[in-house]
């Protein structure tokens, strides 16, 4: 397939290029400087600017773009990047996408999206179908999913890929929690008896590519784990594989002094299942939280880009 991503250099962005590159597909990478390279395009999300002839005759176009959720304190103005960030790329690549004309145009989107959609969703296991929750991420990605609609309705599949943290040694939960825990220092979060989503970076880009190549799979798709856990659970697990206690944990005060707003993310349950995965029987290679943070921790970290 030829294919044309957003976000590429980010870290799910670089992984997954290098994966499908490896699976005989030719990735286009949209970039926000001048181009300097064959499989680079010029872009500006920020204004709306992307020639539309730069997706013609893709097979497909996958948007991973949007600013870190976890990288700042929740102020007004960093929730406003991680809105533009976010809504001005779908809208840029969607409104491209639908000036095409039939036979040039993408048959296929897979748009970013987030399993913050459901808020905190207690002890029930919500899938797919499940309305968006009330909190800041929920109507962040009620309005990035939203912005994904002028290419459905131009007659492009779209996928909405509501992905969940992604466990990886250099990924954004296990990075800053590692130092910590091989000191001694790991604990769970309030009582622990929330539930967490997540999913093993292998399995996140082989679901990604599996979705690429089904046809008869659209709209939202939870890409988390076929076993749910506990964030108790996730500690004792992580405190296990680098062999330290975990005997701690920080109260719910401490967690919104250092993390703000963001502290409410930590601490809600979310118990997200994989409905359209499981029923398209896609076959997980790391489904439980003790075998991928195993293979979280083994993996050595790749940079290709």
């Amino acid at each position: 397939m030829r294919i044309v991503m957003a976000g590429a250099s980010g870290f799910l962005g670089v992984r997954l290029t290098e994966r499908l590159r490896q699976s005989g597909h030719e990735v286009h990478r949209l970039v926000r400087h001048p181009a300097t390279r064959p499989d680079e395009a010029t872009w500006d999300p920020a204004q709306g600017r992307l020639d539309a002839p730069v997706l013609s005759g893709a097979d497909a176009v996958i948007n991973l773009a949007g600013a870190n959720i976890g990288a700042h304190r929740w102020t007004a103005r960093y929730k406003n990047v991680l809105r533009a960030s976010r809504v001005d790329t779908t809208d840029t690549l969607a409104r491209a996408i639908a000036k095409l004309p039939d036979g040039e145009r993408p048959r296929t989107l897979l748009q970013g999206s987030a399993v913050g959609w459901y808020g905190d969703t207690g002890n029930h296991e919500v899938i797919e179908e499940a309305s968006a929750g009330t909190t800041f991420l929920a109507d962040l990605c009620r309005i990035w999913e939203a912005a994904a609609r002028p290419a459905e309705d131009a007659g492009t599949r779209v996928v909405l890929l509501r992905t969940a943290p992604v466990l990886d040694r250099q990924g954004s939960l296990l990075k800053p929690l590692l130092p910590l825990f091989k000191l001694g220092g790991g604990a769970r979060i309030g009582g622990g008896r929330q539930w967490m989503s997540w999913i093993a970076l292998a399995d996140w880009l082989g679901a990604v590519e599996f979705l690429l190549e089904r046809e008869d799979v659209a709209g939202p798709v939870n890409l988390v784990s076929d076993v749910q856990c506990t964030n108790q659970e996730f500690t004792k697990a992580l405190a296990r594989q680098v062999h330290r206690p975990a005997l701690l944990a920080v109260p719910g005060p401490v967690i919104d002094l250092v993390l703000g707003e963001l502290a409410g993310e930590a601490q809600r349950s979310q118990r997200a299942v994989p409905g359209v995965l499981r029923n398209a029987g896609f076959s997980w290679t790391y489904p439980d939280i003790e075998s991928a943070l195993e293979a979280a921790l083994r993996a050595q970290p790749t940079f290709t880009r």
